[in-house]
């Protein structure tokens, strides 16, 4: 179950995520964006902070040419989290529906242009979206952390795999979400 307090508290890192999961642009590694978004103790600070590091190695030419041939040319790294589990399955529509309907439902407007399973809109949507005290946000949210929660894994093993440092950044927002889960305690007080 996700607490959506502890969410929300961590809610201003999803903007990085988004910026860092779309196509680079120069900006995106103004010194001041990471000092921004993550200090020490947030779960994704050392992850974020490889990441950072690994990035600043390479020429923003380098960086594009690498997002372009990690994420629209390696089927396994695709940032449509949902086509890992249904690929192109009737039951993926039904999903793509589910989620764009609850973007509405919390005010965020879906481009025309994209999936509602995009990585980076998901996380948009985590920064800009105000659930707190809404009681449509708890079987919502779990909805959306499911798909999050599996697509992300897909995604971050194939990265490992390919030795992507964007890696690193995944790593760092599967390990955000980590932090806002509460497991269920048992009835013998057992967690």
């Amino acid at each position: 179950m996700i607490n959506l307090e502890k969410l929300y508290d961590h809610k201003h890192s999803f903007g990085f995520f988004s910026y860092h999961l779309t196509y680079p642009e120069k900006l995106d590694f103004h010194p001041q964006l990471i000092e921004d978004h993550f200090e020490e103790g947030h779960p994704a600070y050392e992850h974020v902070q490889t990441y950072w590091s690994l990035m600043h190695e390479y020429s923003l030419d380098e960086i594009q040419e690498m997002y372009t041939s990690t994420f629209d040319f390696q089927k396994d790294s695709t940032l449509f989290m949902t086509y890992f589990k249904f690929e192109d399955a009737k039951e993926r529509g039904q999903m793509l529906a589910k989620l764009k309907v609850l973007y509405e439902m919390f005010g965020l407007e879906m481009p025309d242009s994209e999936l509602s399973d995009f990585l980076p809109l998901i996380c948009e949507f985590l920064y800009a979206a105000e659930w707190l005290g809404d009681p449509r946000a708890p079987q919502s949210f779990s909805m959306l952390v499911a798909v999050l929660e599996d697509g992300t894994f897909h995604l971050l093993n194939s990265l490992e795999k390919h030795g992507s440092p964007y890696y690193h950044l995944v790593k760092g927002l599967r390990e955000t979400f980590k932090a806002c889960v509460e497991r269920e305690v048992q009835a013998n007080g057992h967690s």
